[in-house]
């Protein structure tokens, strides 16, 4: 008997990285355009990835198939 798979998401696998801890790191929003009205030193910590929220990790590594 098969069973169901759940497909993976191919837009979670490219937006997001586990690390090798565990992390689920993510890009920031807001860097792409209008970016003119922003300092240099916000712009450069945008470019930093960020880490996951608690809150959405499970929904994401769900959605890459990884739990």
């Amino acid at each position: 008997m098969g069973r169901n798979k759940m497909k993976t998401n191919r837009s979670a696998m490219k937006r997001f990285r586990l690390t090798r801890r565990g992390k689920l790191m993510r890009h920031h929003a807001y860097t792409s355009h209008k970016t003119g009205k922003k300092s240099r030193r916000a712009l450069r910590e945008l470019r930093k990835k960020d880490v996951v929220s608690d809150a959405d990790r499970r929904r994401m590594l769900r959605l890459m198939g990884l739990r």
